[in-house]
């Protein structure tokens, strides 16, 4: 830990708030006391709104290439003490929530301005620590801004006490925060909020990475269920529910969908692109910028057919991989763009995207040979394809941290465990429903007869893998279940598609040609014939930055990096 002057920090962030114009006319900036900033509703608020920025991202774009979801490679040693990769250390932003909770008491704002604003602030400090957790266990617990005169040297409190702590910041901010905002304080965090985080907080907490010697008969996991089902039922009184159209949740023009608990919004001119769609976009209509959160094949096989039965296994729909793409989950087409599929970017009326060689605009072709990374797959969830290639950056897509579905299945996960399975199978029929799968003869869409517990857990995990495609949950979900190993070895592939012989190339300028008139051949990702995903058992907690630890040796490393000792399970 670094040492730190308070009122030299304050300064700094006060500065970085007011901008250069105010601040040169304050006429002794040095003697500016910063308590008066808990005096003005006006700069409490920016106070805020500052750290607002710094918890909260946005679109966790290309986190997929981490897992079986997207393109990119975690090799042999890739995470080590020393590299930045998997390394959350938010001490810096944590003290100036610190700061917050220490000074705001201390001035004269009244209780319903400031109330609201703490309660703000407990969430954030949760939301930093729980990120910590879940990439190394237990981490100091620093709860009030350090001091020069502090002991700096801090140890790692357990996981259990970190939790506890989470826990407990939580329950301060409902206590303190209006059920819903809505219009224009959407985007803020409310007792909503919290309450859906609460329950991703408990379930991780029940689950198999914090318990590896007792995965699913810990007592964590009927605290996950009440939790997780306090969540469900109070925010549906409070009217939050599943959008109706599964595409529909990341429009630009579905903003404030009863599906959307807490946002970052994205608006012009202050705050846009988001989703990178510069990044995301085929390059040929895209600018500066490629490659991002293209799916690989492995992605594409996962998706079940229309009626809900894994490709190959369906007693109606037939699946052959030269027509993979027919009668699949409707959420695939809301989510991916294949070769051949309308895909009507720059306001391109009739467009199609293609990925083979001589028919595709050479920035855009999966195959041996090629100039840059694909899969023959781009990403299509969150983008918008009426901005005009110079514009690109201008993607206003907010980023929805917690949305109603993930409730729902991290509810289905805990009933499941506590011996509730038909309340979890009530979810998925509920998912299933609302994203367009067949209901079937039986009603059970696509989910068998009966289901056991374990087959239920792993139907869930397959559910959050689909629904939650580009949302950043896949490999932390593979961390959190304890599933590592079926990723390890991996291979990522694409899918290279041909054009028939007796087709027309020429038809692909005008956008005749479609998906059936090529062959496909599933082949290697560039690079990855020997660069094979390497994700150990030690990935399920990382190593704390050997930097930290030179600073501070009261900091003990991880068991499982470089001879570390401290266990960061709860058990």
């Amino acid at each position: 830990m670094k040492k730190i002057s308070y009122k030299g920090c304050f300064l700094i962030f006060l500065i970085s708030l007011l901008g250069c114009k105010r601040i040169l006319d304050i006429e002794n900036v040095s003697a500016f006391d910063p308590k008066k900033v808990w005096n003005d509703p006006q700069l409490a608020q920016a106070y805020l709104t500052n750290v607002y920025i710094k918890v909260f991202v946005g679109w966790p774009v290309n986190n997929g290439s981490n897992a079986d979801e997207l393109f990119g490679n975690l090799g042999v040693d890739a995470v080590t003490t020393n590299s930045d990769l998997f390394k959350i250390w938010p001490y810096v932003t944590i003290r100036n929530v610190n700061i917050l909770l220490s000074e705001i008491d201390k001035g004269g704002l009244t209780a319903p301005v400031k109330d609201p604003i703490k309660g703000q602030a407990y969430f954030m400090r949760a939301f930093l620590y729980f990120n910590t957790i879940i990439y190394h266990g237990g981490v100091p617990i620093i709860d009030k801004p350090q001091e020069i005169n502090d002991d700096l040297m801090v140890k790692r409190n357990s996981t259990k006490e970190c939790f506890d702590f989470i826990e407990s910041d939580l329950q301060k901010a409902a206590a303190l925060l209006p059920d819903k905002y809505t219009g224009s304080n959407r985007g803020k965090i409310d007792k909503a909020t919290v309450m859906a985080y609460l329950g991703r907080v408990l379930l991780y907490k029940a689950s198999p990475q914090f318990h590896p010697a007792n995965p699913y008969g810990n007592t964590d996991w009927a605290k996950a269920y009440e939790a997780n089902k306090q969540a469900k039922d109070q925010l549906a009184a409070l009217g939050y529910d599943l959008n109706p159209d599964y595409a529909g949740i990341w429009s630009k023009n579905n903003k404030g969908n009863k599906e959307a608990i807490f946002s970052v919004i994205y608006k012009k001119p202050n705050k846009t692109n988001g989703r990178q769609e510069d990044n995301c976009r085929p390059l040929s209509e895209s600018k500066n910028s490629t490659g991002g959160d293209q799916p690989i094949w492995e992605m594409i096989e996962a998706y079940p057919m229309k009626d809900g039965f894994p490709p190959g296994f369906s007693p109606t729909y037939t699946y052959n991989l030269q027509t993979y793409w027919e009668n699949r989950d409707p959420r695939f087409y809301a989510s991916v763009v294949y070769n051949g599929a309308t895909y009507e970017l720059s306001g391109k009326a009739g467009r199609k995207q293609y990925t083979a060689a001589g028919i595709a605009h050479q920035d855009d072709i999966f195959g041996p040979g090629q100039n840059y990374p694909r899969t023959g797959f781009y990403p299509l969830k969150g983008m918008d394809p009426t901005l005009s290639q110079t514009e690109v950056t201008n993607n206003e897509t907010d980023w929805i941290e917690l949305r109603y579905a993930e409730v729902l299945l991290n509810f289905a996960e805990a009933a499941n465990e506590t011996g509730n399975t038909n309340e979890a199978l009530d979810v998925l029929v509920r998912i299933r429903k609302r994203a367009g799968i067949d209901s079937g003869v039986d009603n059970r869409y696509g989910l068998g007869a009966s289901l056991s517990r374990d087959d239920m857990r792993k139907a869930i995990y397959r559910e959050r893998r689909i629904e939650f495609i580009f949302e950043g949950k896949r490999f932390n979900d593979l961390r959190r279940t304890r599933s590592l190993n079926e990723i390890n070895g991996m291979s990522k592939n694409g899918l290279l598609a041909t054009l028939k012989e007796g087709k027309n190339p020429t038809d692909g300028g005008v956008y005749l040609l479609k998906p059936e008139d090529f062959t496909y051949k599933v082949l290697p990702l560039l690079g990855n014939g020997t660069n094979i995903m390497s994700t150990p058992n030690t990935y399920y907690f990382f190593p704390i930055d050997k930097g930290e630890i030179d600073k501070n040796p009261n900091l003990l490393q991880n068991i499982g990096w470089d001879g570390g000792t401290f266990n960061p399970t709860l058990e």
